[in-house]
């Protein structure tokens, strides 16, 4: 078996991930600052998590999770996996097809759905015309979602990662013509989305090709494959359905609220950046190294793999989890308060930064938990964890609402990824020793926790000596760099003091391209 180089396939995903992540802060920064947090932009917010929530429920989410580890054990075992990739595209496309066909029909009634609160109101109708216009994009980023797969499964990570970036590059260019034309720079924005989606597929469509992996346009057959496909996608469809009636629920509390959904999708956009480039570039590789791993027995492996992969993720995202949650102020200040975000608008923000920052390791652990589950083709027991990790969900943010307001959905959505991490590491143990962290983790992980509270002490005295820097507007930016390079050096120092980590293994592993 030619194992996937683990350690240099995340950071590739890491690093175009980074990349995607910065632009999407320069994106929101511009979309915040020119349409600031009123109707125009809670419609822009859940128009494009419409097809998003459409993109995790049928590509990232159910049909990746089944077809990756089949199609891995098939370009393991030389099963020809070409025509399981036609029959899977061909498949993926037809049902695509219809749901957008669909959806055009009624879109009014999944707005309602995503957001009744906005009816009667202005944002109705504005969520509607955007809905319209975004929805295809599921069509082309699912396909493109697929296509990646493919990539990723034959340890080809550079153009699955980098297609993201395409989106973020044509949203920022479309603000930037509409604004400098004196356009609409809403109307561009939301027009943005369909066209980053054909860039995408392009991208990967091509990267695919010089794989050896050519796209050919086939009718959809129900062949055995399929069906097995189907029925391991089913469960994890289901799954993936309840993940999104968590953030249904969670944005249904916060229509009711006076630009609750704005200050919920800007908070929700920074913690996603340490998330996206460590938990799931983590996600993304172990599960194609698992599934084949797995299929060739190498129970070994495969724990130092599923260890591995458990170690660099806390390693990474613990801290950035420690300073969310000590200094959310000055990140979203100098991130997002220009323009037509205020001061009121940062401090709201960052509560909510706070509190999500507290169940960032949670949903990390569960991008690496899941591929153990997955790799074996279990989607049932994800979905069963998933359920109850959906009642937590409502009932916190349905029942506090009254009592705490439009923050109650934060506070739901950290509970209760908790709540699923542990359902998942629980449920992992009868898998056996594979899905077992080592020593190596066990015994680094209390450090690791150490090392980032010290930083977390660093850089909250750091803000507060020099907190009048953090707000002049012509030395804000070099107070934020110095804050977090201190916070970067600290952590680090002292983390390979205390043998949390040894920096040199992280650079021989680098050199080497593997664990």
């Amino acid at each position: 078996m030619k194992p996937v180089r683990l350690l240099s396939g995340v950071l590739t995903v890491g690093v175009w991930t980074l990349l995607s992540r910065v632009l999407g802060f320069v994106r929101d920064a511009m979309i915040l600052a020119f349409l600031g947090t009123g109707p125009a932009y809670e419609a822009f917010v859940v128009a494009f998590r419409l097809p998003n929530m459409f993109r995790r429920f049928f590509a990232e989410g159910a049909f990746n999770m089944a077809f990756v580890p089949m199609f891995s054990k098939k370009v393991e075992g030389g099963e020809d996996p070409r025509a399981f990739m036609t029959e899977a595209f061909a498949g993926l496309a037809s049902v695509l097809i219809v749901l957008t066909l669909v959806a055009q029909a009624l879109m009014p009634w999944l707005i309602l759905a995503l957001a009744s609160g906005f009816a009667g109101e202005r944002e109705f109708d504005l969520a509607t015309d955007f809905g319209r216009i975004a929805f295809p994009y599921v069509l082309f980023i699912s396909l493109a979602a697929l296509l990646s797969g493919v990539l990723n499964a034959t340890g080809r990570f550079a153009a699955a990662a980098a297609a993201p970036v395409l989106l973020n590059i044509i949203l920022v260019a479309g603000m930037t013509v509409a604004a400098l034309s004196g356009g609409d720079v809403a109307r561009a924005l939301i027009w943005g989305i369909p066209v980053a989606g054909v860039a995408q597929l392009a991208l990967v469509w091509i990267a695919a090709r010089r794989a050896g992996f050519a796209v050919r346009l086939a009718r959809p057959r129900l062949t055995p494959d399929m069906r097995q496909l189907i029925r391991v996608a089913i469960p994890a469809a289901l799954a993936g359905g309840v993940v999104q009636v968590n953030l249904l629920v969670g944005q249904q509390v916060a229509s009711y609220f006076d630009r609750a959904i704005g200050w919920l999708y800007a908070a929700d956009r920074l913690y996603q950046l340490p998330l996206g480039v460590v938990g799931i570039a983590v996600g993304i590789v172990l599960l194609p190294d698992l599934s084949r791993r797995l299929k060739a027995r190498d129970d070994t492996g495969a724990r130092d793999a599923f260890s591995r992969a458990g170690e660099i993720a806390l390693a990474l995202t613990l801290p950035c989890a420690v300073a969310l949650a000590v200094i959310p102020l000055p990140l979203v200040s100098v991130l997002f308060e220009r323009g037509a975000t205020t001061a009121a608008d940062s401090r709201a923000i960052a509560l909510a930064c706070a509190i999500y920052g507290l169940g960032l390791p949670a949903f990390v652990l569960q991008k690496v938990l899941q591929p153990v589950f997955f790799a074996r083709q279990d989607t049932r027991s994800p979905f069963n964890y998933a359920l109850v990790a959906m009642a937590v969900n409502a009932v916190i943010a349905v029942g506090l609402a009254p009592l705490l307001g439009w923050i109650a959905p934060a506070i739901a959505t950290t509970v209760a990824g908790w709540a699923m991490a542990a359902l998942l590491y629980r449920g992992a143990r009868p898998l056996g020793e594979v899905a077992r962290f080592d020593d190596q983790i066990r015994q680094r992980l209390p450090r690791i926790v150490l090392a980032s509270l010290g930083m977390g002490v660093v850089v909250w005295g750091l803000w507060t000596g020099f907190r009048p820097w953090f707000e002049a507007p012509t030395i804000r930016y070099l107070a934020l760099l110095l804050l977090v390079l201190a916070g970067g050096m600290t952590y680090f120092a002292l983390g390979n003091a205390i043998g949390a980590f040894r920096i040199a293994d992280f650079r021989n592993a680098m050199r080497r391209g593997r664990t």
